[in-house]
C-alpha cells in the first residue's frame, strides 16, 4: 500500500519533546559544552550591566552564539539568528528550548562594542590553560608565521585622506594603476593612502597578485599537539619580525613556560631578534634574512659583504682586492659602523665592476653586537635548527589552513579590535577542537580498558555485582 504524506498542518501541543534527548552522544557541541564552561563571562562583565532595567540576554549565551558563528562560518549574525530555531543542536547549545523566545541579532554587535577585546582574549587564554593542564602543551619549542588576511573593504574605499571628496569612478581607476606600480615587489605600499571604510587595514602588494587592503595575523604554536599559545593581530604593512618579542612573552604568559627555542623562517632572521633570543637564553631558528635575502637591483652581482674579512684586533675589514676599510661612521639608530674604502682606491681597483657602483667606493657595515649575531647564525645552521625549520614549514600551514573552514580568510567585522576578536574566537575553536579529541580519546581508551576488565571478572566471578560502579568509585 502506498504511502501519503501528512497534511501541511502540525501538532498543536508537543508534551514529550526534549532537546537532550535530540542531539547525540558524539556531537561537537555536547562536546564543546562539556570540556568548556562559559560562565566565566559573568564576572568578566560584571560591571558593564546596571542592577535596573530590562534583562539582558546571559553574557555566556552571547559568548556561544559568537562561537557558532564561527564555527559553522554562519555569513552573518543576522543570518545566524534567522538560522537558529530550525537548528535544535544549536538551541540546545544555548541552553533555549523550541518555545524560547530568540533575541535580536543586534545583541552580538552592542556585546562586542560594551565589552571589548578583553572577554575574547580572556577565553583564549582559559582555553591555552586547559591545554596546558591537559599536557597537551609541552611549551619549550615555539613555532611563529604570519598570514594575511582580507579587510572587510574594497580597493575603491581608497582614498587622499587629506582630500574631503570621494574618488570618482575614474579617479579609483587613477588610484588603482598607483597601487599595480612596480608589481612584483612585495612590502607595503604608500602610507598616504587609506580606506574610509576600514581606516586600520593597509594596503599590500605581494608577488604576483594585485594589492589589497588587509590585516596581518601572527601566531605562535607549540609542537607538541600544535596548540595556538600567542596571537595578534596587526594592519598588512606590519613586518612580522617585529613582532617575535610580543609572540615570546605572550607564549611566556599563557602557558606559564618559558620558550627554550624559537622556530621561524627568514623573515625573522634579523639582527633585533638574534640579539633578543641571546640576551634571554633562546635558541633562535631561523636563517639569516640578510644572508638568505637574494641581492637585486643595484646589488645583483656585486660583492657580498660575507667576501670581506674582518680583523677584529685592528678593527678594519679588509676586500677581496687586499685593501683595507677602517671604521668611518657610526649609525645610531641602526646600531651600525660603516666601514669605507678610500676613493682613490676603489677607482684604481680592477675588481671595482664586480664590487661597488658607488662612485665614492665600496662601504661595509657591522653591527656593534656582531659577535653576539654571529653566534646565532651560526647555531641556527645546526641539523637541528634545520630539522625545527623543515617541520615549522608545515606545522604553520596547517594552523592557518584550519582557520580557513571558519572564515579565516576574510575579515567578519572592521577596524583592528573586531578583527582582532574574530583571531581569538577562531584561535580557541582550533585549540578547542584539538582538546576534545585528545582528551575523548584519551578517555576512549580507558573506557575500553576498563570494559575488557569487567568482563575478564565477571567471567570468572558472580554477574551480579554493578563492577562499573565500584572501578569508578
Amino acid at each position: 500500500m502506498m504511502g501519503r504524506e501528512a497534511s501541511e498542518s502540525g501538532k498543536l501541543f508537543y508534551s514529550s519533546i526534549n532537546l537532550e534527548q535530540r542531539i547525540r552522544t558524539d556531537h561537537i557541541l555536547r562536546k564543546i559544552k562539556k570540556h568548556i564552561d562559559f560562565d566565566f563571562v559573568y564576572k568578566e562583565v560584571k560591571e558593564q550591566y546596571g542592577s535596573n532595567g530590562n534583562v539582558s540576554v546571559p553574557p555566556p549565551v552571547i559568548l556561544k552564539m559568537m562561537l557558532l558563528l564561527i564555527i559553522y562560518n554562519v555569513r552573518s549574525e543576522r543570518e545566524l539568528i534567522d538560522t537558529l530555531p530550525e537548528r535544535l543542536d544549536w538551541l540546545w547549545f544555548l541552553g533555549y528550548d523550541i518555545d524560547n523566545e530568540i533575541p535580536n541579532h543586534s545583541v552580538l554587535s552592542k556585546a562586542r562594542n560594551r565589552w571589548g577585546v578583553e572577554i575574547f582574549k580572556h577565553l583564549f587564554e582559559k582555553v591555552v590553560r586547559q591545554c596546558v593542564e591537559a599536557g597537551l602543551v609541552a611549551g619549550k619549542k615555539l613555532f611563529m608565521d604570519s598570514s594575511l588576511v582580507q579587510a572587510n573593504a574594497a580597493n575603491n574605499s581608497v582614498i587622499w585622506p587629506e582630500k574631503l571628496n570621494k574618488y570618482l569612478e575614474k579617479g579609483y581607476k587613477i588610484l588603482e594603476s598607483r597601487l599595480e606600480e612596480k608589481e612584483g615587489v612585495e612590502g607595503k605600499t604608500n602610507d598616504t593612502w587609506k580606506s574610509e571604510t576600514d581606516p586600520d587595514a593597509s594596503i599590500v602588494r605581494r608577488k604576483g597578485r594585485k594589492a589589497k587592503l588587509e590585516y596581518q595575523v601572527h601566531r605562535g604554536v607549540d609542537g607538541k599537539a600544535e596548540i595556538i599559545t600567542s596571537s595578534e593581530v596587526t594592519p598588512g604593512k606590519v613586518n612580522e619580525a617585529h613582532k617575535l618579542k610580543d609572540l615570546v612573552e605572550q607564549h611566556k604568559m599563557n602557558t606559564g613556560i618559558k620558550a627554550q627555542t624559537v622556530i621561524a623562517d627568514k623573515k625573522y632572521g634579523t639582527n633585533d631578534n638574534y640579539i633578543y633570543c641571546y640576551d634571554n637564553h633562546i635558541q633562535g631558528h631561523m636563517r639569516s634574512l640578510k644572508e638568505s635575502h637574494g641581492r637585486e637591483g643595484r646589488s645583483k652581482g656585486i660583492y657580498s659583504e660575507e667576501m670581506f674579512s674582518y680583523d677584529k684586533k685592528r678593527d678594519v675589514f679588509i676586500c677581496p682586492g687586499g685593501e683595507e676599510l677602517p671604521r668611518r661612521v657610526y649609525h645610531a639608530d641602526r646600531k651600525q659602523y660603516e666601514y669605507k674604502a678610500q676613493k682613490k682606491a676603489c677607482q684604481e681597483c680592477g675588481l671595482r665592476s664586480k664590487c661597488t657602483n658607488d662612485k665614492g667606493g665600496r662601504t661595509v657595515k657591522r653591527h656593534e653586537r656582531q659577535d653576539t649575531i654571529d653566534v646565532m647564525v651560526n647555531a641556527a645552521k645546526s641539523d637541528q635548527s634545520l630539522t625545527d625549520i623543515k617541520t615549522r614549514m608545515h606545522l604553520m600551514e596547517r594552523s592557518f589552513a584550519r582557520s580557513v573552514r571558519y572564515g579565516y580568510k576574510r575579515a567578519r567585522w572592521r577596524r583592528l579590535w573586531r578583527v582582532q576578536i574574530q583571531e581569538y574566537i577562531t584561535a580557541s575553536i582550533q585549540n578547542i577542537m584539538i582538546l576534545i579529541k585528545n582528551t575523548e580519546k584519551g578517555l576512549g581508551g580507558v573506557k575500553k580498558i576498563m570494559d575488557i576488565s569487567i568482563k575478564i571478572i565477571k567471567k570468572y566471578f558472580s554477574r551480579d555485582i554493578n563492577y562499573e560502579k565500584i572501578i569508578l568509585g
